[in-house]
């Protein structure tokens, strides 16, 4: 409810001469702004702004009572305009001050036309911040898309464009919502280059929103790179560094198993700092190739993000499908050979043809090297072939490989044995030796 003393200036509006009444408005606010009762606030600066659209006073003389009306609303946030100063009645002020000041200015073609300096102002310090501060992100995110950037009465720098897309992005990302986020990384990577080089901070963030784009799109691999360049940068606090690097190997065990994930598992666990984090046990085992157990899986699943634990299309979540792969890996390592049955048992699967399904895909994808046997359900793991990671590398050359000519190998020895042995015992026994048997 409007307050008295508001409305009674209100009601004289009307008997102010037009050149008197910007100045007359501008006493209003700042008997609003002082007023030592709060609790009309937003009603009294609403009538004050409805007033001021209703009676025609100008480009000029609105502009300079908008930016009033700003100001008297940024006046309200303890420590300024950021989040963390702002209460949940100071922002729920700003919200509705600033959209009924948005909507006076939208509804005039003149005036959104030569106020969009003011009109960024509102969606950026006023809205966006009142809607971060009540953590609606992705309205905050909508908010700050609408901020007008390609004007002719408004031209903005390189490094504003970034630090509004990177806000956008971090917005939308706070709600899981990374195919929104991405559209704005891509504009992003356009003009990245041209201030990157005196914003390091900037090009900071910039990295992080591309690697939480990736984790969240479940790139994995690509986001524990891009998380380990980030937690190298001496930008940040050594906690911060270590936070990354934390997620960096997340993103490592989550990762599909192969070649090329052991490589980035060697650059982690080769880094001294790997040691001091929760999660080292996990990934010194990945590295070395060991078979982890339930229990160990899940503790490390209690540190996941949400979309870390999703469900792929085939039921399974992100962690059980990597876990699975790698423990495969791992009893490759243990056998030459091994029937489907038993590599299920091994991998905690129902059954052999899961784990046929499984060795199959990845010695396609090039991330095993081996053969299936699929008349006798027999996997054979090629020790001395490594996957290169392309897809068809893992596939052995003839249906069984190595472990063909190794049997091979075996038979040949036991025949020269035995005829070797032969042949000592006729020429030490030569009566052993039938009747008509040539030599004899």
């Amino acid at each position: 409810m409007v307050s008295s003393e508001v409305r009674d200036l209100l009601a004289q509006v009307p008997n102010w001469s037009l050149p008197d009444r910007p100045a007359a408005f501008r006493t209003i606010i700042t008997t609003i702004t002082s007023s030592p009762d709060p609790s009309h606030f937003a009603a009294d600066l609403k009538a004050v702004t409805d007033a001021i659209f209703l009676y025609s006073l100008g480009v000029v003389a609105t502009r300079a009572l908008v930016i009033d009306l700003i100001d008297a609303l940024k006046s309200l946030a303890s420590g300024g305009p950021s989040t963390d100063s702002i209460d949940v009645n100071t922002s729920g002020i700003w919200l509705d001050v600033g959209k009924v000041i948005q909507e006076h200015i939208q509804s005039n073609p003149t005036l959104a036309t030569s106020l969009v300096d003011q009109t960024a102002t509102i969606y950026e310090d006023l809205i966006a911040a009142a809607y971060e501060s009540q953590e609606s992100f992705t309205d905050a995110a909508k908010t700050l898309a609408a901020i007008p950037l390609d004007s002719s009465q408004r031209r903005v720098s390189d490094k504003y464009k970034a630090d509004l897309w990177i806000r956008i992005i971090r917005n939308y990302l706070e709600d899981d919502d990374a195919t929104n986020a991405e559209i704005y990384l891509n504009k992003l990577k356009n003009i990245i280059h041209n201030v990157a080089d005196d914003n390091p901070v900037l090009n900071l963030h910039f990295k992080l929103s591309a690697a939480r784009i990736q984790d969240s799109n479940r790139q994995f691999l690509a986001a524990s790179q891009s998380y380990y360049d980030i937690s190298l940068s001496p930008a940040i606090a050594e906690e911060e560094r270590l936070h990354t690097l934390s997620m960096a190997i997340k993103c490592a065990v989550l990762a599909p198993a192969g070649p090329p994930r052991s490589r980035v598992l060697g650059r982690l666990y080769k880094d001294e700092r790997s040691a001091s984090l929760e999660e080292y046990g996990i990934l010194e085992k990945m590295f070395l190739d060991r078979l982890l157990t339930r229990a160990e899986v899940d503790k490390f699943a209690q540190g996941l993000a949400p979309h870390q634990l999703a469900t792929t299309s085939d039921g399974s979540t992100v962690l059980a499908k990597a876990m699975v792969e790698h423990n495969l890996l791992a009893v490759s390592r243990l056998y030459r050979n091994i029937g489907f049955d038993a590599l299920g048992s091994w991998l905690g699967l129902d059954g052999g043809n899961k784990a046929e399904e499984i060795t199959a895909r990845m010695i396609e994808q090039g991330r095993l090297a081996g053969s299936i046997d699929q008349i006798d359900r027999i996997i054979y793991f090629e020790s001395g072939l490594e996957a290169s990671g392309e897809k068809g590398s893992g596939r052995a050359e003839v249906p069984v490989g190595k472990e063909m000519r190794r049997q091979d190998g075996m038979v040949q020895a036991l025949a020269e044995d035995l005829e070797r042995i032969t042949d000592d015992l006729l020429a030490e026994f030569p009566q052993l030796v039938p009747a008509g048997v040539p030599g004899n």
